[in-house]
């Protein structure tokens, strides 16, 4: 089997030559060195290592979120669902904690189980009703961010002693530091690697997106792989959620609107072929960063609109579609 899944899944890989394979790679790679070498030389404090550092833990939320769209994004479907499910995440623990008086031990793995079901769900109306996966996730956003007003309306703080904790410690190192969420986030990213690039679960992802129809046709388990990949969506999402009521200490029903944007801008930049088959764990990760210095940069400016990096980001989008477009084409 395999053997097999192999077959399938290098089946779009091996009309790409080498070059064009990790052409977007090498093109996010590029646009993050030539940003961060504009801002070091245009802003004063910009090449303090801190303030990339900053970029990962602004970032770690996105980060998790855009892990677990990787890999929907691979079989060539969408989740839109995950910035709805991030914010009810924080609102759950925000509740649980401060008003219901639950010890985190509980809220942890409640919160990351309700994440992962919901993804099943959805997983599994789009493999067994045959439904698109833009309109499943459409109706789970809508779904998760409903749930968000039952709890409640207005924002709550969360003072639990673990959250905060967890929410001011910091890993230093020469000088610098990063938070607990990066290095939960970098080991998410370390397991999706290992994950697509050495597991059977990742050889058949790669299958799908490649080609469903063959797949299915040699006996691949396309029900299982299409219900895990948004299971696993859900979960990063709730995860990412939990990064976000760390680094915001509180649960907010408007939180992580448009993060599902974010996160397929983060995917799409980072070189991953929007019908799926083809990308990389690492490209996600440089797509992230690009997003995060757009941002820093902006900020390093001062006097620019934060809504100038939804312009930036527009424009990269339509710049790595094309992109995409071409090497496809060059495929025939």
């Amino acid at each position: 089997m395999s053997a097999v899944s192999g077959t399938v899944a290098n089946g779009r890989e091996r009309l790409l030559r080498p070059q064009q394979k990790y052409l977007p790679i090498f093109a996010t790679l590029a646009l993050l060195v030539l940003m961060y070498s504009a801002g070091v030389l245009r802003y004063d404090g910009f090449s303090d290592t801190q303030v990339v550092l900053n970029v990962f833990v602004d970032n770690a939320f996105l980060l998790v979120v855009a892990v677990g769209m990787t890999f929907v994004i691979l079989t060539g479907g969408i989740d839109l669902s995950v910035g709805s499910v991030v914010a009810l995440t924080t609102m759950l623990s925000a509740s649980l904690l401060e008003e219901r008086g639950w010890p985190p031990v509980l809220v942890l793995p409640l919160v990351l189980l309700i994440g992962a079901l919901l993804g099943f769900a959805m997983g599994c109306i789009i493999h067994y009703f045959e439904i698109q996966p833009f309109i499943v996730t459409l109706a789970g956003m809508f779904l998760a961010r409903g749930l968000c007003y039952t709890i409640s309306t207005s924002s709550i703080t969360i003072d639990d002693p673990f959250w905060t904790s967890v929410a001011q410690q910091r890993i230093r190192f020469g000088g610098f530091f990063i938070s607990t969420s990066v290095v939960i986030a970098l080991v998410v990213v370390a397991i999706g690697i290992y994950v697509l690039g050495y597991t059977r679960l990742g050889r058949n992802t790669y299958a799908i997106g490649g080609n469903p129809q063959s797949a299915l046709l040699m006996g691949l388990p396309v029900a299982r792989t299409r219900i895990a990949v948004y299971t696993i969506s859900g979960f990063c999402s709730a995860l990412g959620g939990l990064l976000l009521s760390f680094y915001m200490l509180s649960g907010n029903n408007g939180h992580a609107v448009g993060l599902e944007l974010d996160a397929i801008a983060a995917v799409v930049i980072g070189g991953t072929l929007l019908t799926g088959g083809s990308g990389y764990l690492v490209g996600t990760v440089l797509g992230v960063l690009v997003l995060g210095l757009i941002q820093t940069i902006i900020t390093f400016q001062g006097d620019l609109s934060s809504w100038w990096t939804k312009i930036v980001i527009g424009v990269l989008l339509f710049v790595f579609i094309v992109l995409q477009r071409a090497v496809t084409r060059r495929q025939a």
